[in-house]
């Protein structure tokens, strides 16, 4: 089982939706700079990550520019073949990205809690 992991940053690039084999499978890749309190900017972190199936179409809803928080899942594979030495794969597989306001990637907003002026308290039974 992978591990999960969130980062922030800004988009970069964003990939088309590629599809691979005859089973449908697709995969859109996009490239964020790690952004952060922990970020040095004289030397800028890029990460780039996958969405695979359904979730290619997360990024229809973004662009270049965009301040994000993503989600994603670190996996990596080895593979071996026609004789050639054994390579390790490592992939960030993003299963959810949302926007922020750039400043701390944290965009929730507070609900209001406060009890509405007409609340009504009885029970109705």
């Amino acid at each position: 089982m992978s591990k999960s992991f969130e980062t922030q940053g800004q988009i970069h690039s964003i990939g088309a939706t590629t599809e691979y084999g005859n089973n449908g499978f697709t995969k859109r890749e996009f490239v964020i700079k790690v952004t952060g309190d922990d970020e040095n900017p004289d030397y800028p972190n890029y990460l780039a990550l996958e969405l695979i199936k359904d979730k290619c179409a997360l990024m229809d809803n973004f662009a270049i520019g965009d301040a994000i928080q993503a989600q994603f899942n670190l996996s990596g594979r080895l593979w071996s073949g026609n004789g050639k030495p054994e390579k390790c794969f490592v992939s960030l597989q993003a299963w959810r990205v949302q926007k922020t306001d750039g400043d701390d990637g944290m965009n929730q907003e507070v609900p209001d809690l406060a009890m509405p002026d007409n609340f009504d308290d009885e029970v109705p039974f």
